[in-house]
């Protein structure tokens, strides 16, 4: 397994990777589940460990989804990559365990995210020790600062350019205008050509 930062994906030409971060959220990991199958589109889940334990049954969903799954951590700390080794160890380790196993079936997590991109030399190494890609983004859709959906989807809009791995998020509040942007920001891409798949592992 590779210690790089994934930025790219793992389907040649013109394509994107949804990833949705933060959750799983009993409020809003459905609705965008629901929006994804309506559109036919795969993405790639960076769920919080005890959140994860919390909602075992939308895990599975996910999962029963045909998504994959990332770990982003016990406690989204963004500022873990000051920490001690040993704590960024525990985080990503007991997360990836509380996530797999709240999957179930021997599902396994792909991808390592670090909180808000905090990763170390030390991180990436211990992901990919334990089967996890470190994975980046390209595109930030903002849709966590609540700007209004108009300007999330001008945010996708205009940085799809940079490279095809879009951030959204699932929880952290509400997610009402992130839901609305996807809406929009999905049938937009699908237009331009670009196809959907998963970040390169």
């Amino acid at each position: 397994m590779s210690e790089e930062i994934s930025h790219e994906s793992e389907s040649p030409g013109k394509v994107v990777n949804i990833t949705i971060d933060d959750g799983p959220d009993p409020v809003w990991t459905p609705k965008v589940l629901d929006l994804l199958r309506r559109s036919n589109v795969k993405a790639t889940f960076c769920m919080i460990g005890p959140r994860a334990k919390e909602y075992p049954s939308l895990v599975k969903k996910v999962v029963a989804d045909g998504h994959r799954l990332c770990d982003h951590s016990m406690d989204h700390n963004t500022a873990m990559d000051k920490r001690p080794e040993s704590y960024q160890a525990s985080q990503i380790l007991d997360a990836q365990k509380l996530i797999e196993e709240a999957a179930g079936d021997g599902t396994k997590v792909r991808y390592y995210r670090a909180p808000g991109g905090a990763f170390t030399p030390y991180s990436r190494k211990v992901a990919a020790a334990h089967g996890m890609r470190p994975l980046g983004w390209q595109v930030d859709s903002r849709d966590w600062q609540r700007p209004g959906t108009a300007r999330i989807v001008a945010n996708v809009k205009r940085e799809v350019a940079d490279g095809p791995t879009i951030l959204f998020h699932d929880a952290g509040g509400d997610r009402s205008q992130t839901l609305a942007a996807m809406e929009e920001t999905l049938p937009w891409l699908k237009q331009q050509g670009y196809g959907f798949s998963f970040p390169k592992i």
